[in-house]
């Protein structure tokens, strides 16, 4: 009997030990920001650290096409049951054109499921390709966005680092990203931005664009692209240009897609993600394996925000005050950009960029001053959200900032 109950005692003291097995896991920086900038009491604080877009009062609005839509489906949806794994179909469909280019809309090459956000839609695509090739490689550009690589290489996709953008400089290191990717292998997939790059808002221009598709095509690589910013750069069809080209070019590919920031619905975490096969029969394995992988994951994405786009995309008039809203983001971006680049010639590259981010180049200890002295938050890598600042700020913040740059 003893025996036992020493038995019985180690089996409890291993069930305890289970989660003190866990490690100690970094607090997210970004989160860390958040609570650090919402403890500031300073009332003249700036907060450029989120990457929501902000208005002239500094605030996030809620669209008025959504708040319609919204109302619509308050008193039209008869039903909160289940959609399946692929979410709202219809809203699927009304998205791809926007993609893709109306053309696109029957193509049976390219289908696609509702996600949660952008983020889903990676992390979706990056299990789809371990599912398909444990050993898959991805070349990603350096800098990017810090949660590609929990999202892609947590799913087991070998990641692989190539040049894009130099702080300093302020410019895209185009050629060194052409001849990393003249490297990879025929099935190596290419992680690109369609628009908007975050975190530095350096934009591949047509021609870059052009090239890049020439090497897919060449080398049978296969391009996975975060299109999470479209109509917040140039303008909704501008944004998809390059990529549109890309896609053109693959016999496969890959295309994440986010409406939480160009519908303003950053909580409802409403996304897609698309996939092209070089045949219908390629894409509905792909389909069929997207709803497996979906299934073990999330079941199914949440309903509202995809409701509410699709109602917004389904109705004429919502659909134009759409594009008007979404002009008036852009305007307001490009604005503040234009604002800040004639503030100090060093500040003169962000009004050549594209969308929320930019980058300054600021050390750490630079980055931590202007958060003392000034209450300005920003990411330590020195990434700030344009349009987080407010009309009144812009100025407040670009003298801040130019205290602490380099010469050009």
């Amino acid at each position: 009997m003893e025996t036992a109950g020493m038995e019985q005692d180690v089996l409890v003291a291993e069930r305890r030990m289970l989660l003190d097995r866990l490690e100690e896991q970094p607090a997210d920086a970004l989160l860390a920001l958040i609570a650090l900038c919402d403890a500031d009491p300073r009332p003249e604080k700036i907060d450029v650290g989120v990457g929501v877009y902000r208005d002239a009062a500094g605030n996030t609005p809620i669209l008025r096409c959504i708040k319609a839509a919204e109302h619509i489906l308050l008193q039209s949806q008869k039903t909160k049951a289940y959609l399946g794994s692929q979410g709202d179909a219809h809203f699927v469909e009304l998205i791809k054109p926007i993609v893709f280019g109306d053309a696109t809309a029957a193509d049976d090459r390219i289908v696609g499921v509702q996600t949660p956000g952008g983020c889903g839609a990676l992390r979706l695509g990056a299990e789809l390709i371990a599912a398909a090739d444990p050993d898959a490689r991805i070349f990603v550009g350096q800098p990017t966005w810090p949660n590609h690589q929990p999202l892609i290489g947590r799913a087991g996709v070998n990641m692989v680092d190539h040049p894009y953008y130099d702080r300093d400089s302020r410019e895209i290191r185009f050629d060194a990203m052409m001849e990393a990717l003249r490297g990879a292998r025929a099935g190596d997939l290419v992680l690109l931005h369609g628009s908007c790059h975050n975190p530095t808002g350096a934009d591949l221009d047509l021609d870059q664009w052009r090239a890049i598709a020439d090497l897919v095509s060449e080398r049978g690589l296969i391009p996975f692209v975060d299109l999470a910013y479209q109509g917040l750069g140039n303008g909704l069809e501008a944004d998809a240009a390059g990529t549109r080209l890309v896609v053109e070019a693959a016999e496969q590919a890959l295309v994440a897609q986010s409406c939480d920031k160009n519908f303003g619905i950053y909580r409802e975490r409403t996304g897609s993600l698309f996939v092209k096969g070089q045949n219908a029969r390629i894409a509905a394995l792909a389909f069929g394996n997207l709803l497996s992988l979906a299934r073990t994951m999330w079941s199914m994405p949440p309903d509202h925000g995809a409701a509410a786009v699709r109602i917004v995309l389904s109705d004429p008039e919502l659909r134009a005050d759409w594009r008007v809203e979404l002009d008036e983001m852009c305007r307001r971006i490009r604005t503040i950009r234009a604002r800040l680049a004639a503030f100090d010639p060093r500040l003169e590259y962000i009004g050549r960029q594209n969308g929320m981010f930019s980058m300054l180049p600021l050390s750490p200890d630079a980055v931590l001053a202007l958060r003392k002295s000034h209450g300005i938050y920003m990411a330590g890598s020195g990434r700030f959200n344009v349009v987080g600042l407010s009309d009144d700020g812009v100025e407040r913040f670009a003298a801040a900032v130019t205290e602490h740059l380099p010469d050009v």
